[in-house]
């Protein structure tokens, strides 16, 4: 009895060495990255190019997309939730760049603990794989460039890597603490700040303003909506571009004498161990941020101490599900110190 043709590409599919495609990838990713790291912007353009063109960088984004995401069954516009492994295969063939975008769908989500719901923008399957095939190229160039204390969407780098940097910050000597939120930031980035930061090449550069500018369909309420600002949440290479915005903002802070900065997405906190001083840090970065549509959310943002009451505060901050806080030396505990003895 022979097999459909359905079954052979099912088998085909699954048969496809993926470990081998996996690492093909990975090498290319990292001799893109070792050429941003060396300075040889020309040799990673090149090797970008041909990473967006390999045949097995298609195959893993649409695999990524279609099996191995989280969301692989929210639907786009087209309402399309998977894809049979015949279909895969023509959408890992016909991948390729362009300059125009489908319609992202809106969809309302509830913020945990919370009466308020987070819009995300769906794009269709065709544009998701799209971006997973933009996102591996991008991605290495830009590991190559982020500064140190930036945790959130990055590979090998987790919010417990953020809170091991604040407990370093902190464990000899409390400090005052500016702990920030940024209002909207996912939906208000300035497109074109953004793509001027961006500076790649002209033909990814139009793909990317296409997709930021990609119209809003919301099918509660009927209606398109042209989008003008922000990095729609729900797409795959969001969370780079939002890194890629808020990039710089450890640098400025550095310029100010005993300030530091651990950021993690759109959530971070400056300490220093002058209150004045912090607030100039305050507005140094509220001047930053206004340059790309941004600013601080008045209810999430506040300065505290880690150690000692400020203005009727209690000590310390929640900070990615954590308490950060410090506390007194008591009658059986003792302070320690780095400095061994001689």
């Amino acid at each position: 009895m022979s097999k459909t043709d359905s079954e052979k590409n099912t088998v085909e599919w699954k048969q496809l060495n993926w470990r081998q495609i996996q690492k093909a990838v990975w090498k290319l990713q990292k001799r893109i990255y070792r050429a941003y790291v060396s300075g040889d912007v020309q040799k990673g353009r090149r090797l970008q190019k041909t990473l967006i063109k390999s045949y097995y960088n298609r195959l893993l984004s649409v695999r990524k997309v279609t099996q191995d995401n989280q969301g692989k069954k929210t639907a786009g516009v087209y309402v399309v939730k998977s894809l049979t492994p015949k279909q895969r295969f023509q959408l890992a063939n016909d991948l390729k760049l362009g300059d125009k975008s489908q319609p992202i769908r809106r969809v309302w989500i509830p913020k945990p603990g919370k009466n308020e719901k987070r819009p995300l923008g769906i794009p269709v399957m065709r544009d998701r794989a799209a971006q997973a095939l933009v996102k591996a190229a991008l991605e290495p160039e830009w590991e190559a460039h982020f500064e140190p204390n930036s945790y959130g969407f990055r590979p090998g780098r987790s919010a417990h890597d953020a809170i091991e940097a604040i407990f370093n910050q902190i464990r000899y000597k409390s400090k005052f603490v500016l702990d920030a939120d940024l209002a909207k930031c996912f939906d208000r980035i300035n497109h074109q700040k953004l793509l001027a930061k961006l500076n790649t090449f002209p033909k990814l550069r139009r793909q990317i303003r296409a997709w930021l500018r990609a119209d809003i369909c919301d099918f509660e309420k009927h209606h398109l909506t042209p989008n003008q600002q922000g990095t729609p949440q729900g797409g795959v290479i969001s969370p780079l571009l939002s890194n890629i915005a808020l990039h710089g903002m450890e640098n400025r802070i550095k310029q100010i004498k005993g300030a530091s900065l651990i950021r993690y997405a759109d959530d971070f906190v400056i300490f220093h161990e002058n209150l004045e001083t912090l607030k100039v840090c305050q507005n140094v970065i509220s001047d930053w941020l206004s340059h790309y549509n941004l600013e601080f959310k008045p209810s999430k943002t506040q300065i505290v101490h880690t150690l000692n009451q400020l203005e009727k505060k209690p000590p310390g901050f929640d900070f990615l599900g954590f308490n950060i806080r410090q506390y007194k030396v008591g009658k059986y505990q003792s302070g320690k110190s780095d400095i061994l003895p001689s």
